[in-house]
């Protein structure tokens, strides 16, 4: 399949994507809740169905073929991944079940081995509660002090007050590179140039810009990057940690058990090489090669093409959502183009309660989200107990922006007639 132009990406594809063409409620799916999750196309889910369906088998462990051919295709979506995000080896790609267990690697693995009382982890206060929580723990076991990147005016990360924030005892900095509610893009080349300035690490959490736009872990210079499979196309269950080789042969293994072993004896162990030594068990090994599948699957159609049609979608979103005067938007405004903020728009409407919003929104076949996205300090932060957010793919189009702005308006008039609102 060859694409050759960025406005009729969303034409090309949507017939790959059998979900599309459900109803919900008597009215056709405009599915626009893809900063929860994506959905998936043919070729990723027949992937999944070849592998149980033809070359079921575990790997790594057997010398008959279907044990070879699984392995073989293991590994070769754990290449597609080092190649996907520029990774010098692909022994720094290591396989999770999602972001959270990436970040809870390296927060155990490494944080418990690494941070001492007193020493300072600097997050923000836009993270997803899984790059808040696992920190906590870790501060908590070993005295060290999180400290929190507050927002500008705009509502976006305040690098100024990070570079007041980050000193020498700063040992770690983990931070979103894109909001799932405010949809700011952050300076993550800068925040990892600063953070190495004071001899600390930095890892960045992915989910929200693997799938919409190109990265270069190398030009980023992150020494950890997070992210989920379910929303760049793949399966549920599967996500990725890419970390610096020099630093993942340095920290210990996150989980016992077979598969991450060189040799056992009754009283030690001795462990496997990267990326191994982290992948203890069984794999989830059809999610891993469906997730190759989904990597080919956006290669194929060019990321740069993705990112650039998403910021037209976004450009049309916020036009249209600007005609509604009881709608309060999060985070910055796109330039005319759709750039500078992520394909997504979190919002409040008047007095409306988010989830009623959503509510009678499904009743028209819109899925949105409601509620705090898994950023509760975040929204306690600009003194919110939800909001309503749309979120964007290059599956999507602008006629499906159409029906979620008419749905809306019409949401919004029901309320108003009924509550005086």
């Amino acid at each position: 399949m060859t694409f050759t132009s960025i406005k009729t990406i969303a034409d090309q594809v949507r017939k790959d994507f059998p979900i599309l063409n459900e109803q919900v409620h008597g009215k056709p799916l405009t599915y626009l809740d893809n900063a929860a999750t994506s959905q998936k196309p043919t070729s990723v889910l027949n992937a999944w169905r070849d592998y149980y369906e033809k070359y079921n088998s575990n790997v790594h462990r057997g010398a008959h073929y279907l044990s070879a051919k699984a392995t073989d295709a293991y590994e070769a979506a754990r290449d597609k991944i080092a190649n996907f995000i520029n990774a010098k080896s692909r022994q720094e790609i290591v396989f999770t079940r999602n972001a959270s267990e990436a970040i809870n690697l390296v927060a155990y693995s490494w944080g418990m081995n690494n941070l001492q009382p007193g020493d300072e982890i600097i997050l923000s206060v836009m993270e997803h509660h899984s790059n808040i929580v696992p920190w906590q723990f870790v501060a908590q076991k070993t005295g060290a002090i999180l400290k929190f990147i507050e927002l500008t005016p705009e509502e976006t990360f305040d690098l100024e007050q990070f570079k007041n924030l980050i000193s020498e005892k700063t040992k770690l900095v983990s931070i979103v590179h894109i909001s799932n509610t405010l949809g700011c893009i952050n300076p993550v080349k800068e925040i990892a140039e600063i953070t190495h300035k004071y001899g600390a690490k930095f890892l960045m959490d992915a989910c929200q810009s693997v799938p919409h736009t190109p990265i270069n872990v190398q030009e980023i210079d992150c020494d950890w990057l997070v992210a989920s499979g379910h929303k760049m196309c793949a399966p549920t269950g599967i996500g990725f940690l890419y970390g610096k080789l020099e630093i993942l042969e340095a920290m210990p293994p996150f989980m016992g058990g077979g598969e991450m072993i060189s040799e056992v004896y009754l009283d030690h162990s001795t462990y496997t090489e990267l990326p191994h030594k982290f992948e203890a068990g069984t794999p989830a090994i059809g999610e891993a090669i469906a997730l190759g599948a989904a990597i080919d699957y956006l290669t194929n159609i060019g990321m740069d093409k993705i990112h650039a049609y998403e910021a037209e979608l976004t450009a049309y979103l916020f036009e249209q959502l600007a005609q509604i005067p009881q709608i309060r938007i999060y985070g910055p405004k796109p330039d005319v183009n759709g750039e500078g903020r992520a394909a997504l728009a979190a919002f409040t409407a008047s007095e409306v309660h988010a989830n009623d919003l959503a509510t009678l929104l499904d009743q028209e076949g819109v899925a949105i989200r409601s509620g705090h996205h898994c950023t509760q300090p975040l929204h306690r932060h600009l003194g919110l107990a939800g909001t309503a957010r749309v979120s964007l793919s290059f599956y999507n189009t602008r006629e499906e922006i159409d029906v979620f702005i008419k749905a809306l308006k019409e949401t919004l008039e029901f309320f108003a007639s009924v509550f005086g609102e």
